[in-house]
């Protein structure tokens, strides 16, 4: 069922077509708005925040066929509030975790100490080269690798061309490349 179906029915009360929406674009929301903030853990809240926004205006929504283009807004905007909020300053404990789960973190091998901490200080270069690009290549960037998606889906999703999106996915690696190999000098 395509999403302006999926739209439609849910304007009509069922609950369950907005969770399937809210499904097939969590991650690119999330994606999105950890592009915008910089920040995982924030990303997480506002891609949230950007699904609950799209429930309760889902009857503003014009055009169904647009539904992407439209909740990316949402998910913009909720951004820039978050932005001016200045809640920024903070940084959480779970910020500065990397991800892994906590029983089995290594596929059930226990690493040292010394391990560990090589690739938390890999990631965190890692992100911090990736925060540090131009917005636009780490938007890109970040949609790609978040979600396994087209360059059409991403084209259509930031209302430019594929090719736009392939120039800015290889511009945004050879960026990263280079910022990581700086890091290693």
């Amino acid at each position: 069922m395509s999403d302006a179906e999926l739209v439609r029915l849910a304007r009509t009360g069922r609950a369950e077509a907005y969770a399937e929406l809210a499904q097939r674009w969590a991650a690119r929301v999330t994606a999105l708005c950890h592009a915008r903030v910089r920040r995982a853990d924030v990303a997480d809240d506002l891609a949230q925040e950007t699904l609950l926004r799209g429930f309760r205006a889902i009857h503003t929504l014009s055009d169904p066929e647009r539904f992407g283009a439209w909740l990316s807004g949402i998910a913009l905007r909720a951004c820039l509030d978050w932005l001016k909020s200045k809640q920024n300053g903070q940084v959480t404990f779970s910020a500065m975790q990397t991800g892994a789960d906590a029983d089995e973190p290594f596929g059930g091998e226990h690493p040292s100490t010394f391990d560990l901490v090589g690739q938390a200080d890999e990631v965190r270069r890692l992100m911090a080269a990736v925060g540090d690009l131009p917005e636009q290549y780490r938007t890109v960037l970040l949609l790609y690798y978040y979600e396994d998606v087209t360059y059409q889906d991403l084209a259509s999703m930031l209302g430019v061309s594929a090719a736009t999106i392939n120039a800015r996915l290889t511009r945004a690696r050879a960026l990263l490349r280079e910022r990581l190999m700086n890091c290693r000098r």
